[in-house]
């Protein structure tokens, strides 16, 4: 995601989190969980700090409430992205081991997949590159059982850098 990116889709989603769901036959529509996980997920993308301290937290609080594993596992991935952001491995670890526990219940290998660019990201920070390329090689082998070409393309550009 280019550098600012993130800014613009913050202040084109901000407005929905104000406004009241949708009538549906039964409640209202939960709305407020999906503008939060596209904003937490853009910042993840993003590597915007600031954009996951603020949204993240909201994301995880939705997703408990109501029993969300899917937008519980993005928010603790999000999470995750936040600390690491901020040199905060062992609570970076943590969150991303907790999202990967979860994504992988599901059966949700794309997940799976973006979670362990995520561990690589955090062994890269942590000047581990045994571990990045091993986390990397598995995000990998997910992305490509599911002919996901861009996510492909993009782990071995990760790969090859680190050779």
């Amino acid at each position: 995601m280019a550098q600012g990116e993130f800014a613009l889709l913050r202040d084109s989603l901000q407005p929905a989190l104000d406004l009241s769901g949708q009538p549906v036959q039964r409640g209202t529509m939960a709305h407020e969980h999906a503008v939060c996980m596209m904003l937490v997920e853009a910042a993840t993308m993003g590597a915007e700090e600031a954009g996951l301290r603020q949204y993240a937290p909201r994301l995880e609080q939705l997703a408990m409430h109501d029993d969300h594993r899917l937008y519980l596992a993005i928010a603790h991935r999000g999470w995750g992205a936040a600390h690491r952001l901020a040199g905060e491995y062992a609570e970076a670890e943590v969150r991303l081991n907790q999202a990967l526990e979860l994504f992988q219940g599901m059966q949700a290998r794309w997940q799976v997949g973006r979670t362990l660019c995520e561990l690589a990201a955090l062994d890269r920070a942590r000047s581990d590159n045994e571990a990045a390329l091993e986390h990397l090689g598995q995000a990998l082998e997910a992305f490509e059982a599911l002919g996901a070409a861009p996510d492909v393309e993009r782990t071995r550009q990760a790969l090859a850098s680190m050779s």
